[in-house]
C-alpha cells in the first residue's frame, strides 16, 4: 500500500485536465477528485454529501492533500465535475482498469446499457443520460462505459467503446440491439468472439433462426449440441436448454450469414422460470463466432445477464444512482464513472466478506479500511 493512498488516483488520472481558470483555482484538482472518490467510496451521493464527508474527515485528509484553503464547497465540486471533460475522464478510467486488472481469457464481457433516470433536464430539453457500460463477469469489474451521444443510440455507442478496450480472447456478449454486422466484425478484428442475441430488429434473421430450430426439432435436433443447467435460489428455480449447431447445411439456412463475421454457430436458449405454481417460458435465438458447443454457449447466455443483478442492480440500490439528480454539464456522465470507480474498488476489496452496502459503512467509518480500498489491495 503506498505511503499516501491519494497517490493511487494521482498516478492514474494525472493527464485529466484541470477546465478551470488559473485565479479560479482555489483548490488543486487533486484534492477535488481524492474527496469525491473517497466520498462515493463511503456513500456520499450528492455533492452536498460529498463537502460534508470532506469536512467530517478533515483531518485524516489533511495528512495526504494540501488543505491550505480548506475542504471544497458542494458548489466547488458540482461545478468542477460538470466542467470536466467527460470524454478524458473515462479514458483516465478505463487505462486505470487496465493497470490494475487482467481481462482473462475466456471470460464473458457483457455490454449492455443503462438509463441514468432522473439527469434530464425539462426546462432546458436535456433528455436523460444513457450510458453503455463493459462488463467483466469473472472479475466482476465495469471496464469501462460510454455515453450515449443525444438523438443517437447503442449501436453508435458500442463500437466506441469496443476500440477503448483490450477484448482479446474474450467473448462478448451483446442483447439484440447490438447484433449488427459492423459491430460483429468489429469484434471479431479485435480478436475477440461474440455471442450475439437475435430480436425482431434483425427481422428476417430472427425468423430463419426459428425456422431453423423448429426443422432441427422435427428431426430430433441431429447435428445439435444440447446442454442444460438449472440455477435455485430465493424460492425460484430456472432451466435453461441450450441447442447449438454450426452444421453448414443449417447455417446456409440463415439470411446472408456470409456477411456475419466469423460466424460459426445458430443458438436456441429455452429459458423456464418457476417461482411456486407460477412458471414463466421464454425462447431466445443468437448467433456466434464460437464453436457449437452448447455448455459453452448457454454459460456465456447466462452470464451476460450479470450486468443487470451485479452492475445495474447494485448501482441503483447500493448507489442510488437512479435516484440521482445530478445533471448539470458533464456532472451526471462524471458522477456515473466516479460510482464505477467505487463498485471496483470495493469489489477488488477481499479481506472483508460483506455486501457493496457494507463495505460502503465499512470504509465510511475506518479510515485505515478506507485507504486499503482507495488503493485497490
Amino acid at each position: 500500500m503506498p505511503e499516501n493512498p491519494s497517490a493511487a488516483i494521482a498516478e492514474h488520472f494525472a493527464e485529466l485536465e484541470d477546465p478551470r481558470m488559473d485565479r479560479t483555482k482555489k483548490h488543486p484538482l487533486i484534492n477535488i477528485l481524492v474527496i469525491a472518490q473517497c466520498a462515493a467510496i463511503c456513500g456520499a451521493n450528492t455533492w452536498v454529501d460529498i463537502e460534508l464527508f470532506g469536512e467530517s474527515k478533515r483531518e485524516w485528509f489533511a495528512k495526504l492533500l494540501d488543505l491550505t484553503n480548506g475542504i471544497p464547497s458542494h458548489d466547488t465540486f458540482g461545478r468542477v465535475f460538470a466542467l470536466l471533460d467527460a470524454e478524458q475522464f473515462q479514458r483516465c478510467f478505463i487505462r486505470w482498469v487496465q493497470a490494475i486488472c487482467d481481462v482473462l481469457k475466456g471470460q464473458v464481457v457483457a455490454f449492455d446499457g443503462k438509463t441514468l433516470r432522473h439527469s434530464h433536464n425539462r426546462t432546458i430539453g436535456k433528455d436523460a443520460i444513457h450510458m453503455v457500460s463493459a462488463w467483466a463477469t469473472e472479475n466482476e469489474l465495469v471496464l469501462g462505459q460510454i455515453k450515449v451521444d443525444d438523438k443517437s443510440n447503442e449501436i453508435t455507442a458500442i463500437p466506441a467503446l469496443l476500440e477503448l478496450l483490450e477484448l482479446s480472447g474474450c467473448i462478448v456478449t451483446i442483447d439484440a440491439i447490438g447484433c449488427q454486422k459492423e459491430i460483429a466484425k468489429q469484434i471479431v478484428d479485435q480478436g475477440a468472439d461474440y455471442v450475439l442475441a437475435l430480436k425482431a430488429n434483425q427481422g428476417r434473421l430472427h425468423r430463419d433462426a426459428q425456422t431453423l430450430f423448429e426443422d432441427a426439432r422435427a428431426i430430433d435436433f441431429t447435428d445439435c449440441d444440447y446442454h442444460s443447467t438449472v440455477d435455485k435460489g430465493h424460492g425460484r428455480i430456472e432451466i435453461r436448454e441450450c441447442w447449438a449447431t454450426a452444421h453448414p447445411e443449417y447455417l446456409a439456412a440463415l439470411y446472408k450469414p456470409e456477411q456475419w463475421a466469423g460466424l460459426q454457430t445458430a443458438v436456441m436458449v429455452r429459458a423456464e422460470r418457476r417461482v411456486g405454481e407460477k412458471v414463466e417460458t421464454e425462447t431466445r435465438y443468437y448467433i456466434s463466432s464460437l464453436p457449437g458447443n452448447a455448455k459453452q454457449l448457454v454459460a456465456a447466455v447466462r452470464d451476460h445477464w450479470h450486468i443487470e443483478n451485479r452492475l445495474h442492480w447494485v448501482l441503483d440500490v447500493a448507489f442510488r444512482e437512479d435516484d440521482s439528480r445530478i445533471r448539470t454539464g458533464n456532472a451526471a456522465q462524471n458522477m456515473a464513472v466516479l460510482r464505477h470507480i467505487a463498485l471496483n474498488l470495493l469489489k477488488r476489496e477481499q479481506s472483508t466478506k460483506r455486501s457493496i452496502r457494507g463495505k460502503r459503512l465499512k470504509a465510511g467509518w475506518d479510515e485505515d479500511y478506507l485507504a486499503q480500498v482507495l488503493c485497490g489491495n
